[in-house]
């Protein structure tokens, strides 16, 4: 495994463990989800110069797309619960109680 590998594969684990293990505010969790994407986007786009192929070269930008969708759904959904349950903590979100 080559550096460059194991530099964005322990990016993506660091920010798999951070949405695991840490999950207190939504935030937070969205910064985990975006930090894995960020990781995921460079490798894909790395790989790509790496097989020196135009055939690929859209995925990156695709992901890219999917991420910013992503990322807008959150912070709406951040938005929408701090209007509501006046914080952004995961613990006082009850699904049932909606």
């Amino acid at each position: 495994m080559t550096p460059v590998h194991f530099t964005f594969s322990s990016a993506f684990i660091l920010g798999l463990m951070g949405l695991a293990f840490h999950r207190t505010h939504l935030l937070s969790a969205l910064l985990c989800l975006e930090g894995m994407m960020l990781s995921l986007f460079i490798a894909l786009s790395l790989w790509t110069l790496q097989l020196d192929s135009t055939g690929y070269s859209a995925s990156p930008m695709l992901l890219l797309a999917f991420s910013a969708c992503e990322a807008s759904a959150g912070l709406a959904l951040l938005v929408a619960t701090a209007r509501t349950h006046g914080t952004d903590r995961l613990q006082n979100l009850n699904l049932l109680q909606c």
